[in-house]
């Protein structure tokens, strides 16, 4: 098990009702589908509101990001960079936004 950090936007916090950073167990080797199986299973209340239910695709108005990268489209079972696993980094969660 690898101990990682994942900050969330307000809007995931205040439903949740956590503070930011998230500190959680994911199982190794650490991968994008691994932290956020680890998240839903710590925080059951954003199981659905980051990944869908069926197919477990990222919603469209969210994004990950870690080290300055974005890792949205990146495959799920993506490992982390290593400076997430070492703890330097958080993986980051963010919320999009669309428009013109």
């Amino acid at each position: 098990m690898t101990r990682i950090r994942i900050v969330l936007p307000h809007h995931l916090r205040e439903l949740a009702e956590v503070e930011s950073p998230v500190e959680l167990e994911v199982a190794d080797p650490p991968t994008l589908a691994g932290a956020l199986d680890a998240l839903e299973a710590a925080l059951p209340v954003l199981k659905g509101t980051v990944r869908d239910h069926g197919s477990g695709a990222r919603r469209a108005y969210l994004r990950f990001y870690a080290c300055g990268r974005d890792l949205s489209h990146d495959p799920l079972d993506t490992e982390l960079p290593p400076e997430v696993v070492e703890g330097g980094e958080p993986l980051r969660v963010l919320g999009a936004i669309s428009g013109g």
